[in-house]
């Protein structure tokens, strides 16, 4: 072959090369494309990746709000660990009462469940939850009346929903279960879901509160009879509950009390006047109250601001930012303002003294 035709041959070879290769280049570019998460104008990931959600509070489920008596008698209770939050507020007596939330959970017992107290429906209506109860104060049931609150009241209910269990002694021993009470609110026919966002501002990522307190040990004194203590498990970056220095557990499993997120409001109850002379409170809850948000052994003080009984509880740091709360369970103690509530770190650290 003449020197011409090698040097055609060589060019036209060059040409196939290069071809093949912007077609391979093209190939890899395109599938890269289809496979990676592409940024739209916002920088936001459109591709199919799957974002970390908040696990505590998630679907649309209505929440139950169940109320779980705390006298000694009822120890242990069961289902507090699997409520996504808990309230705790004076009663008569000294006592206090729980008032469990649960939203996406199945759970074969729920309780011992005790009676109705007019200022817990607040916090049932900010959590646009089922109120459940066996039984009720009268101002209690005024108030379901006033407010059309969506209400299981095992006193009314048709023996199925609720029952009593031989191991506790009445009236410290009725029990539900998250399916009796779904059957019920259907039969009802109460709204079962919700879109209602969370009263707290739960985040995925860890909330570890640099600049506050350290907060290892916390004792909240609800009244002469009922104090609440929580010491800190640093390796679980959790809580371990107790209440009158006993370990609070779980009725079936006997597995310690673990909280993520405890919340203090300072607002002051009084007793009623009312007929039956029985020392029922009532709750000034309605306004702006200091508070503390604990969690990974840290304490912040905050403010706790609720405008009507039905509205939802804001909580804020002191820079007015509302607080980002741990993606965990969270018990909320609602105590009086000159509660001497004491927060310490470690032993050589000085105590911080809450008293209000």
């Amino acid at each position: 072959m003449e020197k011409g035709g090698v040097k055609i041959l060589i060019a036209i070879l060059v040409v196939l090369v290069i071809a093949a290769g912007g077609v391979l280049a093209y190939k890899i570019t395109k599938d890269k494309q289809e496979t990676e998460p592409v940024a739209n104008e916002n920088n936001v990931l459109t591709a199919a990746v799957e974002e970390k959600q908040v696990q505590i509070f998630k679907g649309n489920d209505r929440p139950f709000a169940v109320m779980i008596d705390n006298h000694k008698d009822a120890w242990p209770q069961a289902g507090l660990q699997n409520a996504y939050m808990v309230y705790e507020i004076i009663v008569e007596g000294g006592e206090t009462r729980l008032m469990a939330l649960f939203k996406g959970v199945d759970l074969d017992k729920i309780g011992p469940v005790r009676s109705a107290r007019h200022y817990f429906i607040d916090y049932a209506m900010e959590n646009d939850a089922i109120y459940v109860h066996f039984g009720q104060s009268p101002q209690a049931q005024s108030d379901i009346k006033k407010y059309s609150i969506d209400e299981i009241n095992g006193i009314s209910e048709d023996g199925t929903t609720f029952w009593r269990v031989k191991d506790k002694a009445a009236p410290h021993n009725a029990v539900t279960s998250t399916e009796k009470l779904l059957k019920s609110a259907q039969s009802k026919k109460y709204r079962t879901t919700s879109d209602e966002t969370s009263v707290l501002n739960y985040v995925t990522d860890e909330v570890n509160l640099e600049d506050g307190e350290d907060a290892l040990t916390v004792t909240i004194p609800h009244s002469d009879l009922q104090t609440v203590e929580y010491y800190y498990d640093e390796q679980n970056k959790v809580y371990e509950r107790y209440a009158r220095d006993k370990e609070q557990v779980d009725w079936d499993t006997e597995k310690p009390i673990t909280v993520k997120n405890i919340i203090i409001t300072f607002c002051d109850n009084y007793t009623l006047s009312d007929t039956e002379n029985k020392g029922r409170q009532g709750l000034k809850n309605i306004g702006t109250f200091d508070g503390y948000y604990i969690t990974n052994g840290k304490a912040i003080p905050i403010k706790c601001t609720k405008e009507a009984r039905d509205e939802k509880t804001v909580y804020k740091d002191l820079d007015g930012n509302v607080i980002n709360v741990n993606d965990g369970n969270t018990f909320v103690h609602i105590c009086p303002t000159n509660s001497d509530v004491e927060i310490e770190g470690a032993e050589e650290d000085a105590t911080l003294n809450t008293t209000n």
